[in-house]
């Protein structure tokens, strides 16, 4: 026990350049005591002893602002930055070496039984705000991007973006999209090219109608 804490510690200081000592690390980092808080409250749950687990976890949410269901698997060396806002479903189910940001939820798409929430492979990154929901898989050494709503699986080594959220980079190399958005048809640019140039013609036209006018006036006057 007293290793995987030490571990826990280590981690923080691997991740987190604001960590200047280990007093500071126990007494003032949220992450770390939802961990710690969460893997008492799972001893009780994998007992069956389901209201003082879910007891436990209602006061680490209290007091970290971090929710994290009894039932949840966590791997080694989580790290939790800042926290809050974080919620881990029950049958969620997290890797070694895993960091999440402020605002991730790893949460479910309804009311379906059995294994509804995400699995987290090893070395994964959920950046801030990010949904990840249902019971998909997030491969090894890949990335979340900010804000990102997440509803299918994602290949180890990937980065996904957006709203719903998209692999753009895998291995290393950008994914293609079948769908070129930078050059798609602009209908409003094109409707406003069209009025530039009738507009163009409809000067051009005035300033000629303007000439013989003035023409006409001066054989008037002759």
């Amino acid at each position: 026990m007293f290793g995987r804490m030490k571990e826990d510690i280590n981690c923080i200081f691997e991740q987190d350049p604001a960590a200047r000592s280990t007093l500071e690390v126990i007494l003032t980092y949220s992450g770390l005591h939802a961990v710690w808080w969460h893997r008492i409250a799972h001893v009780f749950y994998k007992r069956r002893l389901l209201f003082l687990a879910r007891a436990i976890s209602q006061i680490s949410r209290f007091f970290t602002g971090i929710e994290i269901h009894p039932g949840a698997t966590i791997g080694r060396r989580l790290f939790i930055d800042h926290g809050m806002g974080i919620v881990i479903g029950e049958t969620c189910e997290i890797g070694d070496d895993v960091t999440l940001y402020q605002g991730v939820t790893l949460g479910g798409t309804g009311k379906e039984k059995g294994k509804r929430h995400p699995t987290l492979g090893n070395n994964v990154l959920v950046a801030s705000g990010a949904k990840v929901l249902g019971s998909i898989s997030i491969g090894d050494n890949s990335k979340v991007g900010a804000g990102s709503v997440v509803l299918i699986d994602v290949p180890a080594d990937s980065t996904v973006v957006g709203i719903p959220g998209k692999v753009v980079m895998t291995n290393g190399v950008r994914v293609k999209s079948r769908h070129d958005h930078s050059h798609m048809p602009d209908p409003i640019t094109d409707t406003c090219n069209r009025l530039e140039k009738e507009i163009a013609l409809l000067k051009q036209r005035i300033e000629e109608l303007e000439n013989r006018e003035g023409e006409n006036d001066e054989h008037s006057i002759v």
